[in-house]
């Protein structure tokens, strides 16, 4: 009979954000503006941290890691969600359900720890800097990126094999634009009690404990700041760490909300909004505000024009 209950339902419905036409159109419009200047700021950042060697530093490496993570987390979600707005279809098979919740909850765990990991690199840079070429080698730096990308694959995928485990026998409307854990799990006829604890304990490790670190390291980074004598040199360092640590606020801020709150009615209407935040927000302002206004960047940007300029050139030149 379980297994029957298994097959009853194949596909799920996402009820998206309602079914008013216009309100479909505005929001695929600019849903589309927003994947598209995601990828182009993230892409771009990729390509400047890989080809210009003025931006081959710890700090630098670990900002291509996180825009190259931006670019797969976005592209999880809104592709799937433009489509549903273009065709009014939000209808998604069992497992495609399931793949996005798995690349989702992976991206979004590897994303806290490599924020954790940015923000260490911070302090290292501005706490111990007679020490950071020592302690930020390139082998440590390849082992804390690498360590973020397998930890939310491992804890994702934890959570993931449970879920494939419940059996759906009915409704099938998830109340989400996209496969998140609790509009999912809620539509079960089997016990989730155990995969709820389980998933709770995952969070709290990769949300608090990351957070928690985090706002260590900038505790540790204003008390040395604040000793800094020079107005300018105090100024300095805070526009560096400022905008980490706005793009930090509103991550965690937003998915500390969504998953370790209590799961009243009230904030349960809210989700989709918080959602929002880090879903489709995050990625877009990290290139915006944390990169691209950036010194180093900036000119990384323009040699990146000289290059291409140069090569049109010449490519019009052997075309002649």
């Amino acid at each position: 009979a379980e297994a029957g209950n298994q097959t009853a339902i194949m596909e799920f419905l996402l009820l998206g954000f309602g079914n008013g036409h216009k309100m479909q159109i505005l929001l695929f419009l600019l849903f589309l503006v927003i994947y598209m200047a995601t990828m182009a700021g993230n892409l771009l950042i990729v390509v400047l941290v890989v080809t210009d060697r003025h931006l081959h530093t710890p700090m630098y490496f670990f900002l291509g890691n996180l825009a190259c993570l931006e670019t797969c987390y976005s592209s999880i979600i809104l592709p799937r969600l433009l489509a549903g707005l273009l065709t009014s279809r939000y209808v998604v098979s069992l497992n495609g359900c399931f793949l996005q919740y798995y690349f989702f909850t992976w991206l979004a765990g590897s994303e806290c720890c490599l924020l954790s990991v940015m923000s260490y690199d911070r302090y290292v840079a501005i706490c111990k800097p007679l020490h950071y070429t020592t302690l930020m080698n390139g082998r440590f730096c390849l082992q804390l990126a690498a360590g973020s990308w397998i930890n939310g694959m491992v804890a994702s995928a934890i959570v993931t094999s449970l879920m494939s485990r419940l059996s759906f026998c009915g409704p099938h409307a998830v109340d989400h634009f996209f496969c998140d854990f609790t509009p999912v799990t809620k539509l079960s006829c089997s016990d989730t009690r155990p995969i709820e604890l389980v998933t709770f304990a995952l969070a709290s490790v990769f949300t608090l404990l990351p957070f928690l670190l985090t706002l260590i390291s900038y505790v540790c980074i204003i008390l040395t700041v604040l000793r800094i004598p020079s107005t300018t040199g105090r100024q300095k360092v805070f526009s560096t760490c400022s905008s980490h640590l706005l793009v930090v606020t509103i991550f965690y801020g937003a998915l500390i909300v969504v998953y370790l709150s209590p799961k009243t009615h009230t904030l349960r209407d809210l989700n989709k909004i918080f959602s929002i935040f880090y879903t489709v927000l995050t990625p877009l302002v990290n290139p915006l505000i944390y990169s691209l206004r950036n010194k180093h960047v900036k000119e990384a940007v323009g040699h990146f024009r000289i290059k291409c300029a140069a090569f049109a050139r010449d490519r019009r030149i052997q075309v002649i």
